[in-house]
């Protein structure tokens, strides 16, 4: 990974434009090819980037850049479209390169995967009657988490997150525009859909409910096994 903080200026060019003006900010240049560019606010965002696959080169700044004070430019091109990057350096105030090598992943409890596996293995917790058809059930735009049918036979797609946000409910919005022309699955009825998370934010559950989904708020730990939710006495 090179690490570069410098006084720059960024140019966005390509489906949109965009501008950010001369300061001083923090470029990352992943060993994936991506480029970032970070200020010291807005949390872990970064204000602009190019995402692989994108090739950058270091080039010669123009005479009107150089009468700008401009030392070098950054040229990222995306390889699969129009869209640029152009990084004008004015003053470079650090600058090193470092071997991260293979990283193992982060490892966290109670991620989707783990919500999946054990929302299978009870899926009568979505209610009585209900059966696993199959987990990651494939569609043309991507692997819907669970396939199961309600106690009336009908399809039910369900999409697990563990916090629930509105992009979660569009994902599932667009497996239901597809698997409701497959007739295959809508031999039942229509295939309806199910959105479960641990939390779901209020505007998410109001998009959901607008939609016709139908909202499940999952406790892991009963899921687990851990905690019995039905023997609680608070």
């Amino acid at each position: 990974m090179r690490v570069v903080i410098a006084r720059c200026s960024v140019d966005y060019i390509g489906r949109l434009t965009a501008h950010l003006p001369l300061a001083t900010r923090l470029l990352m240049v992943k060993a994936d090819g991506s480029v970032l560019v970070h200020s010291d606010g807005g949390s872990y965002k970064p204000l602009n980037w190019m995402a692989p696959p994108c090739a950058m080169a270091e080039v010669a700044p123009d005479a009107e850049e150089v009468a700008e004070g401009v030392e070098a430019v950054w040229l990222v091109q995306h390889a699969k479209s129009e869209d640029h990057l152009r990084v004008r350096l004015h003053e470079v105030l650090h600058d090193s390169s470092h071997e991260l090598g293979i990283d193992p992943g982060l490892v966290k409890d109670g991620v989707e995967a783990h919500l999946q596996r054990l929302l299978a293995e009870h899926i009568h917790t979505l209610g009585d009657g209900y059966t696993l058809v199959r987990r990651e059930y494939m569609t043309a735009i991507g692997p819907v988490d669970i396939l199961c049918k309600d106690g009336s036979g009908a399809s039910v797609a369900v999409e697990i997150k563990r916090r629930g946000e509105i992009d979660g409910v569009e994902q599932l919005t667009r497996y239901l525009e597809l698997m409701n022309r497959d007739p295959h699955l809508t031999a039942g009825g229509p295939v309806t859909g199910v959105f479960a998370a641990q939390v779901i934010r209020p505007q998410a559950r109001t998009l959901a409910t607008d939609r016709g989904i139908r909202c499940v708020t999952l406790d892991y730990d009963a899921l687990k096994g851990i905690d019995d939710v039905e023997s609680r006495l608070f």
